[in-house]
């Protein structure tokens, strides 16, 4: 998966920008200017949105960190597990559990009437 480009212009020339009024609580200024910023990023398809703020601009840089961050994740890769086995002592503890407690549930048993 290919890094994100270090400056803002450059991810901004691979995104799609879309801009809509944000709506919900924050004054007239808010539902009547279009402040709200999507970024769809082209190369991957991966959408984010702002609108926590009255300003395009805020909004726009918000939503630029948050693609960052995105594509950061995508980016990383996964360490592949190492599998791992239980050392042979704790094998053998269980094993002797084991054999104790099934010698205490045979001594409870009740006597075979043949004997």
């Amino acid at each position: 998966m290919p890094t994100a480009p270090v400056d803002d212009e450059a991810l901004l020339a691979e995104c799609r920008v879309e801009t809509f009024r944000a709506g919900g609580p924050g004054g007239q200024h808010q539902n009547t200017t279009e402040s709200g910023v999507r970024l769809v990023h082209l190369p991957t398809g991966v959408r984010v949105l702002a609108r926590e703020e009255r300003s395009q601009h805020r909004n726009r840089a918000v939503a630029l960190r948050r693609l960052r961050e995105k594509l950061a994740e995508l980016a990383r890769v996964d360490r592949p597990r190492v599998p791992t086995r239980p050392p042979a002592a704790s094998k053998r503890q269980r094993v002797d559990q084991k054999k104790r407690r099934g010698r205490t549930k045979r001594l409870r048993r009740p006597p075979d009437p043949e004997e």
